[in-house]
């Protein structure tokens, strides 16, 4: 992964020394650390793993309620229900491995381990959806009666348990991976309420096809949220650069910094779970391999406090050689 800027061949300061500094090397006090850089949630991992084995006692209790009532609804709503368990498993994960250390083997460390379980599960779901979307629609041509009574106490019992998941996880609200759990858990609920509402007017009116639109609603939802999940996994496994940042702000505001006369080679990913990792190319006047360590210190000091970039790599370069790079952003500060 970015080899040219981790490589044994460092561009020097002056004909003497070189500089190659990551974030989490030397320094002593300026030294920042991944751990810094994320906000702790204010709930215990064992929440989540409560969580977890009550959402997963619901899907098994939405299948069984489907079959016995016939209703497509309650088994869509049960993949609905599904797709929560990789959200807490993976926060679950996040959260007990968030301070595993880097070994030999994981050098960056465990962060993408719960991208790439939402990456599979999502593309589980998204088949699942598909699939329980054709019977919804078989079932709108060939309608089948369902057992209102199945469907409705099912779907209170599911309401009751998101309901307490929910305020369970309203303490981690402000915890930007709880938040969106905490939204989906909403979501849940809503989809019961429906059934409820469904089953209530199936059994005043006799209407059976409500209960097929029910399931064809409700895997929509499923198909947008896990193609959204994919798209997001994607992304981080494809290196991609994180969505809050751009290129060009990053490197004009290491430009900011006094003695960075060039940036290039500027590139910007994510680690996974809140981590973001930065490397690149600074060129600088002649200077003394003190004057370069302070130059490092602020450029990922910068990175650390403008950006939440708490992994940086930099090369320094000096300033008058040619450009190697044809990725040359912005253009050499006049100073």
């Amino acid at each position: 992964m970015h080899q040219h800027s981790h490589g044994p061949a460092i561009q020097p300061c002056d004909s003497s020394e070189s500089a190659h500094q990551h974030s989490h090397e030397h320094f002593g006090p300026s030294h920042h650390g991944h751990s810094h850089a994320h906000v702790h949630p204010t709930l215990k991992p064992s929440v989540l793993g409560w969580a977890m084995v009550a959402t997963l006692g619901l899907v098994v209790a939405e299948v069984v309620g489907g079959f016995l009532g016939r209703s497509v609804a309650l088994l869509n709503d049960a993949v609905h229900n599904l797709s929560d368990v990789p959200a807490l498993g993976i926060s679950w994960v996040a959260m007990r491995w968030a301070e595993r250390p880097a070994d030999s083997e994981k050098t960056y460390g465990y962060h993408r381990a719960g991208t790439l379980a939402a990456f599979t599960n999502a593309l589980v779901l998204v088949f699942l959806s598909l699939w329980l979307g054709y019977e919804a629609f078989e079932r709108l041509r060939a309608p089948v009666n369902v057992v209102e009574s199945w469907m409705i106490w099912t779907s209170l019992a599911a309401l009751a348990v998101n309901g307490g998941i929910t305020l369970a996880l309203v303490r981690g609200r402000n915890d930007l991976n709880l938040r969106s759990i905490l939204i989906h858990n909403f979501g849940d609920a809503l989809s019961n309420i429906a059934i409820i509402a469904g089953a209530i007017a199936i059994r005043i009116t006799g209407a059976q096809w409500l209960d097929p639109i029910l399931g064809l609603a409700i895997g929509l939802l499923v198909l947008w949220s896990s193609i959204g999940i994919l798209r997001e996994s994607s992304h981080i496994l494809l290196e991609g650069r994180p969505r809050e940042m751009r290129v060009e702000e990053v490197a004009r505001a290491m430009l900011s910094i006094e003695g960075v006369q060039e940036v290039h080679d500027v590139h910007i990913w994510s680690l996974g779970g809140g981590h973001n990792a930065l490397s690149l190319h600074a060129r600088v006047p002649d200077m003394h391999m003190d004057a370069c360590e302070r130059i490092l210190i602020s450029i990922q000091e910068k990175a650390s406090k403008s950006f939440r970039i708490d992994h940086t790599t930099v090369q320094l370069e000096r300033a008058g050689l040619p450009a190697t790079s044809g990725y040359v952003m912005p253009e050499p500060a006049k100073k």
